[in-house]
């Protein structure tokens, strides 16, 4: 098996089946195989995905077991030389899985890439760019809503030079659009750590991936449209920020000594309440 595609929907039915629709125009000569991970949807999406795509392997969650966890259930099912996470709300484009299969196959020194991820008119997604390894200052600026005051405040950790028609090392790239080698996640012991439920896990990842002496690249030679966080558009802005902050702060507790991710800890609850008081006042 050439490659492995796996998606986690949560209530997610229309995208979900855009995105296998396009999956089916995304190559050509590849053996491919392709999971759902549903977790605990109530819109349908099974039942849909099993009548119009009767070739998808489903897993049925009961519940929400969070992005990691999810993807780790079918990475064991799985058995392709390469893993493709792709999100619900993306749509690839004619041919070009094959494109960067081959890509990954010739480059034996990445373990993780990603491409060129555009809107729905053909426009590079800045949203959806890479971005540096995250600092706690940077995070900290994050949480306490400083870059409404203060743009440039994340210049460098948001790449601000960044060239989306050059292809480049970087230090991490978005979970939306990720192949991962296998080799490299039978090394980890998993796609994504399952200690995150959402969020932080592709940055994570993108730090083993490093730290064991293998490349995370961008690569502009295929494109993905990506309609950008269409699942998290339904939840709670208040909810988002907790489980954002609580994922940030595993983070660092993983990586970082105590007295620096300590910061976070003690600032987390103010972004929250400033987070729920903007959203009282708008």
């Amino acid at each position: 098996m050439d490659l492995s595609i796996i998606t986690v929907i949560h209530n997610d039915r229309e995208n979900i089946l855009r995105q296998l629709r396009s999956v089916k125009n995304g190559f050509n000569n590849l053996q491919i195989e392709q999971w759902v991970v549903d977790n605990g949807s109530e819109d349908g999406s099974a039942d849909e995905i099993a009548k119009e795509f009767p070739s998808v392997h489903l897993i049925i969650n009961v519940d929400n077991k969070g992005f990691a966890t999810a993807n780790n259930q079918a990475v064991k099912k799985s058995s392709g030389d390469f893993f493709l996470f792709l999100n619900p709300d993306m749509a690839v484009s004619p041919g070009s899985l094959d494109m960067i299969t081959d890509w990954m196959r010739k480059r034996a020194d990445v373990g993780i890439v990603s491409c060129k991820l555009i809107d729905e008119n053909g426009v590079f997604n800045e949203e959806a760019k890479p971005r540096r390894f995250p600092k706690v200052t940077d995070q900290l600026a994050i949480i306490l809503k400083l870059p409404h005051l203060f743009p440039s405040i994340l210049k460098k950790y948001l790449y601000f030079d960044f060239n989306p028609d050059e292809e480049r090392e970087v230090d991490t790239v978005r979970g939306s659009f990720m192949i991962m080698r296998k080799s490299f996640v039978d090394a980890v012991g998993y796609a994504f750590d399952p200690r995150f439920f959402i969020w932080f896990e592709d940055v994570d990842i993108c730090k083993e991936c490093w730290n064991r002496g293998l490349k995370v690249f961008y690569t502009p030679i295929i494109s993905c449209v990506d309609f950008v966080g269409q699942t998290f558009k339904k939840k709670p802005t208040v909810w988002k920020q907790v489980n954002f902050s609580k994922s940030m702060l595993q983070y660092f507790k993983k990586w970082e000594p105590w007295y620096n991710w300590i910061w976070i800890a003690v600032f987390r609850p103010v972004g929250i309440t400033l987070t729920a008081i903007q959203n009282i006042l708008k």
